[in-house]
């Protein structure tokens, strides 16, 4: 490869890192923690959500989607003092989602997806996400399946490497 192409590419793979967000550890952020320290040491999350309650706090959005399988959710209050820190795409956390709720309530929650796919036959649109690995380290997508403008229900699937079933391809 000429010295051209290799500058070349190494300066496209670092544009393409460098527009990925930092997502933070959940141990390098803690409570009373400020909102000026976290945005400092990650940078612009990827959505700030105002919170519902009315009291002026906001959820910093940290998603390592597409291919990451970490989503930080922030919490802050009125006073932009760390109060929460919560990993959405854990298991228990995305138990909570139920039959019935809004895109917005499942946003919220889990932070951007990786896709959205509408099949026509159907008529459901189905949102996933790249989530941390459960069954014997078998990379897996947790999908929500929405019709009608609801959840429907939720659902696994299994990404398989193409290397591991078929060698040499």
């Amino acid at each position: 490869m000429s010295t051209l192409k290799s500058i070349a590419l190494a300066s496209l793979i670092c544009l393409s890192l460098n527009a990925c967000v930092s997502v933070p550890s959940p141990r390098s952020v803690s409570p009373g923690m400020s909102a000026a320290a976290v945005l400092a040491q990650y940078g612009q999350p990827v959505q700030i959500w105002p919170d519902l309650d009315g009291k002026g706090g906001k959820t910093l959005e940290y998603s390592q989607q597409p291919m990451g399988q970490s989503a930080l959710m922030i919490r802050v209050d009125a006073a932009g003092k760390v109060i929460s820190i919560e990993d959405t795409l854990q298991p228990a956390v995305r138990a909570r989602i139920q039959p019935g709720w809004t895109p917005d309530q499942v946003s919220r929650l889990l932070g951007k997806e990786r896709t959205r796919v509408f099949f026509r036959f159907s008529g459901e649109e189905v949102w996933d996400w790249t989530v941390p690995d459960e069954i014997m380290g078998q990379r897996q997508r947790f999908n929500v399946h929405f019709k009608d403008g609801v959840v429907l229900r939720t659902t696994h699937s299994m990404i398989f490497d193409d290397e591991r079933i078929f060698p040499g391809r």
